[in-house]
């Protein structure tokens, strides 16, 4: 037969076999997309994910004591201030994105010792698949003496789940999984996938058209009071100025990538929100995705972590802080919550924060940002 002709009788219909597989199991979910990313995320790092062996077998997070008791919440803590006299803490706990935060009981182990270790501000998706964990993480907490009124929860609506009866029920299925009475803020997770899909397909409607009509149903459920704050997640200026628009409830909340390295355009975004006193979360706001740890070679940064017995993290957490936006570094590790919130009692020089503005503009420093920004999408 021949390699060539074992190739193509053989190989290649078995690669699109498994394809088909793989394909239909994804889409037999109510989430194709999370199910990949819940799956895929942890195979990148050679650990078979929950998806594929069952929740509880992971390691990563270890047992919160029985007799823990809350410890009190970081002194000098800031806040973000939202539409309605509400306050959004400003360094919270992204719950996406590694291997722990797909595996149930390792998420209830997260949530338990970062609300107990004085953390409030919890950050997840209906992308992430892990609402019910999160639920019973704070469930736990607050029978050890968390007040459910200090805990700020964010959830998002994926761009699937766009439109009038599928927002709605992503909503009503996020308060009964994480068995909260409100969620303090929701946002469209994605501006626009690379298709359409869901309700939006069926009813032929653009992106444009899509993205009203969710606004429209979560400005509805915000005043129905099961949701305190809707914003928005990865949007452009012209997206961003289409929701403002609309005249209905403000958009208390961007949610972008944003860190030393951010290009002209997210920068421009920034600001944009500034200027409209929209709240900005800042997600990789410790570089790149891929490169975090490349951040520790940077003598520029190492200089001004050691000039205050803080870590290079710290430091561009703190940096971020005091651009006023808000922090929600991912972690299932109990000491790097602690380090993590221990960054607000230092402050960063006005010489000190123009050095590290400084970076953005420095060529070599261009690797350290990968994503590609919101401004490609429709």
């Amino acid at each position: 037969m021949g390699v060539f002709g074992f190739i193509v009788s053989r190989i290649i219909p078995a690669f699109i076999l498994l394809f088909a597989i793989i394909i239909g199991w994804l889409c037999s979910h109510d989430s194709p997309e999370g199910i990949f990313f819940a799956t895929l995320g942890p195979l990148s790092q050679g650990i078979l994910p929950p998806t594929l062996i069952g929740h509880g077998y992971m390691k990563g997070v270890p047992e919160v004591p029985h007799g823990m008791i809350p410890l009190s919440r970081p002194k000098a803590e800031m806040f973000l201030s939202l539409p309605g006299n509400e306050k959004m803490p400003q360094n919270g706990i992204g719950m996406c994105c590694r291997p722990t935060a797909y595996d149930n009981e390792l998420v209830r182990r997260t949530i338990l010792w970062y609300l107990l270790n004085g953390g409030r501000h919890i950050d997840t998706a209906y992308l992430y698949l892990n609402h019910e964990a999160i639920g019973e993480g704070i469930k736990m907490a607050i029978d050890r003496g968390v007040p459910r009124k200090e805990i700020f929860v964010t959830t998002k609506v994926d761009a699937r789940n766009f439109g009038q009866n599928a927002t709605r029920n992503v909503i009503d299925l996020a308060l009964k999984d994480m068995d909260l009475e409100y969620i303090d803020l929701v946002l469209m997770h994605m501006p626009s996938w690379i298709y359409q899909a869901g309700e939006c397909k069926t009813l032929k409607l653009t992106n444009s058209e899509c993205r009203e009509v969710a606004w429209t149903t979560l400005s509805n459920i915000r005043n129905e009071g099961l949701v305190k704050n809707i914003g928005v997640s990865n949007f452009n200026i012209r997206q961003l100025k289409e929701i403002q628009g609309l005249n209905l409830a403000p958009i208390a909340s961007h949610q972008m990538e944003y860190n030393l390295w951010a290009p002209d355009h997210t920068v421009d975004i920034f600001e944009y929100c500034q200027e409209n006193k929209i709240a900005v979360t800042a997600y990789s706001s410790l570089g790149g995705i891929f490169q975090n740890a490349k951040t520790k070679t940077i003598d520029q940064l190492n200089k001004i972590a050691d000039a205050h017995d803080k870590s290079v993290f710290q430091i561009m957490l703190r940096w971020a802080l005091q651009k006023n936006a808000a922090v929600i570094p991912g972690t299932g590790n109990p000491k790097h919550m602690v380090e993590n919130l221990d960054v607000y009692e230092f402050q960063l020089s006005n010489e000190e924060m123009n050095q590290l503005d400084a970076l953005r503009s420095d060529e070599k420093m261009k690797e350290f940002y990968t994503f590609l920004g919101p401004d490609s999408l429709d």
